[in-house]
């Protein structure tokens, strides 16, 4: 049993809070939020402070906003550790610079830290089955596997401080643009009387198979689980898609790197939130283009 102390109890935090508590590991969990923090309440520790939290900790886990939050929590912590030594891991997904700037002071303070962001979702989340990009130490990745393999189910030590960012603003990068990409064909097909389930079988079966078409088809009918068929409710919300979007266009700029349909799906995205649609699934990507789409926002 570890000692635990999980800051940031959301959508996606407290499902992973209560997966270590299951798992027989004491933790104690904050948030700013009374409401999250009674959520966690029947499963473990409340701490009424991260500095409460994080005394005699053995591990420190954050998911939090925006890079921002990590670094105020961060200042908390070491404020609060004293001589003791947690390992810290942070799954937020924030920009590749803050990650790297985090860890360096971390590392200062004689402290190890991941940043280990997830994909997967509320749904992985609650099941158990994220998966983990994880960048830090070989040394501080073995010694912070074990809780990870508690939360999710694929675990990947992608490299250095910040590599598990990077990796995880390139999937969604992906994902992104293949969503985009599969929400037009429906659209496409719609309007060109093609019967969408036809399009599924097809495209399921061929050049156009992804994971954005056969596992989370954006229109309803063909992916029964799929939150196109209950109303596109999140899953992963359109405003979370748009985040990560930007962080990629940031990292894009900063190395040199050309992302045109990146550039394109983060403007799409951004203009999807304009119309108030960032609490959908990102996948309302469909209807919104179908029938809402004001033109091209570049």
């Amino acid at each position: 049993m570890s000692r635990i102390s999980f800051i940031g109890l959301g959508n996606m935090g407290l499902p992973m809070a209560i997966n270590l508590a299951k798992a027989g590991h004491d933790v104690c969990g904050f948030d700013l939020s009374a409401e999250a923090k009674a959520g966690f309440s029947a499963h473990g520790r409340v701490g009424e402070s991260v500095a409460a939290c994080v005394v005699g900790a053995e591990f420190v886990i954050t998911m939090l906003p925006a890079g921002r939050h990590v670094e105020a929590v961060l200042t908390d912590v070491l404020a609060a550790v004293g001589a003791a030594r947690p390992l810290l891991i942070d799954s937020s997904t924030i920009d590749v610079e803050t990650a790297r700037k985090v860890a360096a002071r971390a590392a200062e303070a004689g402290l190890e830290m991941l940043d280990a962001p997830v994909s997967g979702g509320v749904g992985g989340a609650t099941a158990g089955s994220l998966t983990f990009m994880v960048g830090g130490p070989e040394a501080a990745f073995a010694r912070g596997e074990p809780l990870l393999r508690v939360m999710g189910k694929t675990i990947v030590h992608t490299g250095p401080a910040g590599a598990g960012q990077a990796a995880k603003i390139c999937n969604n990068m992906i994902l992104g643009i293949s969503m985009l990409a599969v929400s037009e064909a429906f659209v496409l097909a719609d309007r060109l009387g093609l019967d969408r389930q036809k399009l599924f079988d097809v495209s399921s079966t061929s050049s156009g198979q992804c994971w954005s078409l056969t596992s989370y088809c954006p229109a309803p009918g063909p992916v029964p689980n799929s939150p196109a068929n209950r109303g596109w409710q999140p899953g992963f919300a359109a405003a979370l898609m748009s985040k990560d979007l930007t962080l990629a266009q940031a990292a894009a700029e900063a190395s040199g790197a050309p992302t045109p349909l990146g550039a394109h799906a983060a403007r799409l995205y951004a203009q999807m939130l304009e119309d108030g649609a960032g609490d959908r699934d990102f996948s309302y990507a469909y209807p919104w283009l179908g029938g809402k789409w004001r033109g091209d926002p570049a």
